[in-house]
């Protein structure tokens, strides 16, 4: 059997469901292909389990704390079970919600594996889809196409990958039994998020970052400030550090692993091994030789209108690389769509992205660090406020970080704004909408936030940058 489109969506994850409802919201005629469900890595193997996980580990942590607000408890415990159970409630009621707005848009779904084919007697033009079902094939003639199929972990060399003592972090998720050690490779976003949450549940944690730093995409003191918090935490950050995977053995139901760093080799030992070194674009099996898409370092070229070589052929999301961030494959599928129907958007400026990680303390930035700034030329001006002046930090009793604003020395631009600290990752969307405005420091400064509030931060800092803030 052939079905006609105007549009099929590889893939059914948060940009391929969020590109087939504005689809819908614009006529168009509109199907997706998912092997797996609905909602894909961030809503089941990553962004919201994840999230829920890490909401326990922060309320245990502050449980253990209660009587610094005079509450006084009976022994605080841990249950992974439910932990476990809440984050399932958690995700089955969101793929519920993503399962009725899909129903509501009167758009199909196909439950198997998509293949993309050259031009065939359904079409002149590469694109028309071939839906390995059950029990039966499909074939699907689309007007335009979007690949949305997203990314895996990447894993690394003699590193075998055996969900039991070498994790990815999607194994992770499914832990019943917290081990009494790990080590993280890699300390990234999903990395520190990992080891924060562990050590709040009591897990003794090693850091084994490549880079300087933690978290390398991000500014320099907010890194540093990071590292101070993991450690108090007692987590063991080891930065500069080539893992020789290759040398991997197990001993006394540990695995060990040698590390190079400075020159010198260093045996890690612990009874589990988290792999976090970035994710890699699923593309290998979907029929790209069938059409004229190009790779770039294993991603899909697009242009700034998310469109691959063959104009009716769209690519979004973790498979072009970038920014691989939920958020933002859900504005791309909605540029694409618009794109494609003919409404003339704007393209993303990827530098008005907001980045959050979900540690504790939280962080989350927009725009361009110190270094990144000054690596091109311009030359800045800086304002920090820290959370331990803010009288809301106090009263949650969470004064770690602070709030960095990075402005133009000649335009008074704003460049960047770096946050760490209680709620930064909800804060951040301030900034955000201030870079999108392009308000100046004095701008933000002024409007007047209120008090008591974490969001005082955002102000102080900004008024900072001219050496104007109030309270420190």
């Amino acid at each position: 059997m052939a079905a006609e489109y105007d549009l099929v969506i590889l893939g059914g994850g948060t940009g391929g469901y969020v590109a087939a409802i504005r689809a819908s919201q614009l006529g168009l005629k509109t199907a997706i292909v998912e092997n797996d469900k609905l909602g894909g890595t961030c809503l089941h193997r990553g962004c919201i389990p994840s999230k829920a996980m890490l909401r326990s580990a922060e309320v245990f942590s502050l449980a253990k704390r209660s009587g610094e607000f005079g509450i006084e408890t009976n022994q605080v415990s841990l249950q992974m079970e439910k932990v476990q159970e809440r984050k399932r409630k958690i995700v089955d009621q969101l793929y519920h919600g993503v399962q009725q707005l899909i129903q509501k848009g009167n758009i199909d779904v196909y439950y198997g594996t998509g293949t993309i084919l050259g031009p065939s007697i359904f079409s002149p033009l590469p694109g028309t889809i071939s839906v390995e079902l059950k029990d039966d094939n499909e074939m699907l003639i689309p007007k335009n196409l979007i690949i949305a199929t997203g990314s895996s972990p990447r894993t690394l060399p003699g590193l075998n990958i055996d969900g039991e003592t070498v994790l990815t972090s999607e194994d992770a998720l499914e832990i019943s039994d917290l081990p009494k050690s790990i080590l993280i490779i890699g300390g990234g976003a999903i990395g520190i998020e990992w080891a924060s949450m562990l050590a709040d549940f009591g897990v003794e944690v090693t850091v084994l970052e490549y880079a300087n730093h933690i978290l390398p995409s991000e500014d320099q003191d907010i890194s540093r400030e990071l590292t101070k918090a993991l450690k108090k935490k007692g987590v063991q950050i080891i930065t500069g550090a080539k893992v020789l995977s290759e040398t991997m053995e197990m001993e006394n139901e540990e695995a060990t692993i040698k590390v190079e760093k400075n020159e010198e080799v260093k045996s890690f030992s612990a009874e589990k091994i988290l792999v976090s070194v970035g994710r890699e674009a699923n593309i290998s099996q979907i029929g790209l030789q069938n059409t004229d898409i190009r790779l770039q370092n294993h991603y899909i070229q697009v242009n700034e209108m998310m469109q691959t070589q063959n104009s009716h052929i769209y690519a979004i999301g973790d498979v072009v690389g970038g920014l691989q961030l939920a958020h933002v494959a859900a504005h791309e599928g909605i540029l694409a769509v618009e794109h494609m129907a003919g409404l003339n958007p704007d393209p993303i400026r990827y530098e008005h992205v907001p980045k959050c990680v979900y540690s504790h303390p939280e962080v989350a930035s927009v725009g361009l660090t110190e270094r990144g700034a000054l690596d091109q030329g311009l030359q800045i001006k800086i304002g920090k406020f820290p959370f331990l002046a803010n009288g809301k930090a106090l009263v949650f009793g969470d004064t770690t970080g602070f709030v960095k604003i990075i402005a133009d020395q000649e335009t008074n631009d704003l460049l960047g704004i770096h946050m760490i600290g209680p709620n930064v990752t909800d804060l951040i969307s301030e900034a955000g909408l201030a870079r999108v405005l392009d308000a100046t420091p004095w701008e933000v400064g002024t409007m007047i936030h209120p008090h008591p509030s974490l969001s005082e931060t955002i102000g102080e800092a900004a008024l900072a940058v001219d050496h104007s803030a109030i309270h420190i």
